[in-house]
């Protein structure tokens, strides 16, 4: 083997270990649900969570009306719990979905598993997601209109047109890491059925519960409050 093939094969080498490395890297690097979080992992006196195969699921009184969650990327799914736990004790059970190596593209078809169990059976099937795992959501949900009630978008939004399909989007007024030229055009396609409702003085992060998120705006209101004004929200676009 001549010497310009042999230092040809070593740059190839060396380029392979270190793009599996970045990847490595890049899939480890994700932002942590807080400790509060873990207070809920128990459940409460209404509702049961239940570690299933693909994330949690949270059983609550309601039985008619289930929602399917795709995180945001590269979050911890369990830091959505107390926004989907008030909804879950509301009467919307959930189910918060724990995306391959956090990214909701790598699994955009992970509903698939939840509506064709066999073990749920609801009248209505909600679809939602948080910022790109919204944008997985809504691809979902174009391809399944058959199984789908609606779309929930929080800080997020579509690629495709959602047809006549009913859309609640949710986002903070302080939201500075939601591309807003690209959210204002994509409501061409879900201007059809949209609902929107601006949060005043929400941002990206407090959606969940993970600290604060790069380039996001800051909240001058509370995560609490954020959840509080979405879930009531989400339950109105429901019933």
């Amino acid at each position: 083997m001549n010497k310009k093939i042999k230092m040809a094969l070593y740059i190839v080498l060396a380029l392979i270990i270190i793009m599996a490395c970045l990847s490595v890297w890049y899939v480890n690097d994700y932002s942590h649900a807080d400790a509060s979080v873990n207070a809920y992992l128990n459940g409460t006196e209404n509702v049961s969570v239940e570690k299933v195969e693909n994330g949690l699921f949270l059983d609550g009184p309601g039985n008619d009306s289930a929602l399917i969650f795709y995180p945001g990327a590269k979050i911890e799914y369990v830091s959505y719990l107390p926004l989907f736990m008030e909804l879950a004790n509301d009467g919307v059970d959930c189910f918060i979905v724990e995306m391959p190596c956090n990214l909701a593209f790598l699994g955009a078809d992970s509903a698939d598993a939840i509506i064709g169990d066999g073990k749920y059976s609801y009248d209505e099937w909600y679809i939602s997601g948080h910022s790109l795992g919204g944008v997985a959501a809504s691809s979902y949900a174009i391809n399944h209109k058959d199984k789908i009630s609606g779309l929930i978008l929080l800080a997020s939004y579509p690629v495709d047109d959602l047809g006549n399909m009913s859309v609640l989007s949710i986002y903070g007024s302080n939201d500075k890491t939601l591309n807003k030229e690209t959210y204002d055009k994509s409501k061409e396609l879900m201007d059809y059925n949209l609902t929107e409702y601006v949060i005043d003085g929400g941002n990206h992060a407090q959606f969940g519960s993970y600290g604060k998120q790069s380039g996001d705006g800051v909240a001058t209101i509370s995560p609490e409050n954020q959840r509080i004004q979405t879930e009531m929200e989400i339950l109105e676009f429901i019933y």
